[in-house]
């Protein structure tokens, strides 16, 4: 990574944080940093659990404690024990907690609205254009691509999300214990590999690959969440499950799909696929494509 462009994004934190009233101990103008202002708002007028919380927000469970007692003690939140689940805490907002909560909501819509007021109306939509651009690169760098096993609750929460969507955008019907099947004893090393994509902790996206031995390897439930379209993920995705398949050994690669679904064949006639005669029965499929990974 080239210097200037690290020291660029340093100094745009550092504006950024300035700007915000990041730095101060009383952030808006009330006797709290902005940890614990932000945690106010996450946890929200309906309440939320600790682990989502935690996952949400990605702080060390250390900070995230000394927070929350922080609020208690203020008598801003109340932490009780899940009665759907003993081990877990839920996080409820006092009726002092949603007074505070809407008096920072006021004064950060106050906070935005001065930062406009002095532009232009050529500056305003530069710059709300330029926080879209920002707001979406840094989620598309927030996301990461893990291996996991195909039976991990998040592989199984996406894998039904992604067999649910297909029968839902194509008159085929899709049964995945059906012809080229991707079966949880397939997807394991080294046969194979399933991977998770997470934004924030919450799993937005899967795929696998296969390892015939002494075949073609093989691209399988390839899958992104609606909410995380249009970021660029599918084709980071596709370019973790091409690589893991070349550093299998793999010199060619093969995915089978439906018409139906065009975005997919936009992708992968991007990424270099072309299309070939049928290689194998699965009856969802009327379109194969191959792919040479030495290229």
């Amino acid at each position: 990574m080239a210097d200037a462009a690290v020291e660029k994004v340093r100094h745009f934190n550092r504006t950024v944080t300035e700007v915000a009233g990041a730095l101060s101990d009383q952030y808006m103008g009330r006797s709290r940093p902005l940890g614990e202002a932000r945690v106010l708002w996450e946890i929200g007028p309906a309440g939320c659990d600790l682990a989502t919380l935690r996952e949400r927000l990605g702080l060390d469970s250390g900070y995230l404690s000394r927070l929350l007692r922080s609020l208690e003690a203020d008598q801003m939140i109340e932490v009780s024990t899940s009665p759907q689940d003993r081990r877990a805490r839920v996080l409820q907002l006092t009726v002092r907690g949603r007074r505070e909560r809407t008096t920072l909501d006021k004064r950060s819509d106050e906070l935005a609205a001065s930062l406009l007021e002095p532009l232009s109306k050529t500056q305003r939509e530069r710059l709300l254009g330029a926080m879209g651009d920002v707001e979406r690169l840094l989620t598309v760098a927030s996301v990461s691509i893990a291996a996991v096993d195909p039976e991990h609750k998040d592989a199984r929460s996406c894998l039904q999300r992604y067999t649910v969507e297909l029968n839902e955008r194509s008159s085929r019907h899709f049964d995945p214990a059906v012809g080229a099947t991707a079966l949880p004893h397939e997807l394991r090393p080294p046969v194979g590999e399933f991977f998770v994509a997470y934004l924030h902790g919450a799993p937005i996206g899967c795929g696998a690959v296969k390892h015939p031995p002494g075949c073609p390897a093989e691209i399988k439930r390839m899958w992104i969440a609606p909410r995380a379209r249009g970021l660029g993920l599918s084709r980071r995705l596709l370019h973790t499950l091409e690589a893991c398949a070349r550093t299998a050994g793999a010199h060619v690669a093969r995915i089978e799909t439906n018409s139906d679904l065009s975005e997919a064949l936009g992708l992968y006639a991007s990424a270099g696929w072309a299309e070939v005669a049928p290689f194998n029965d699965e009856p969802f499929a009327d379109r194969w494509l191959e792919k040479r990974l030495d290229d």
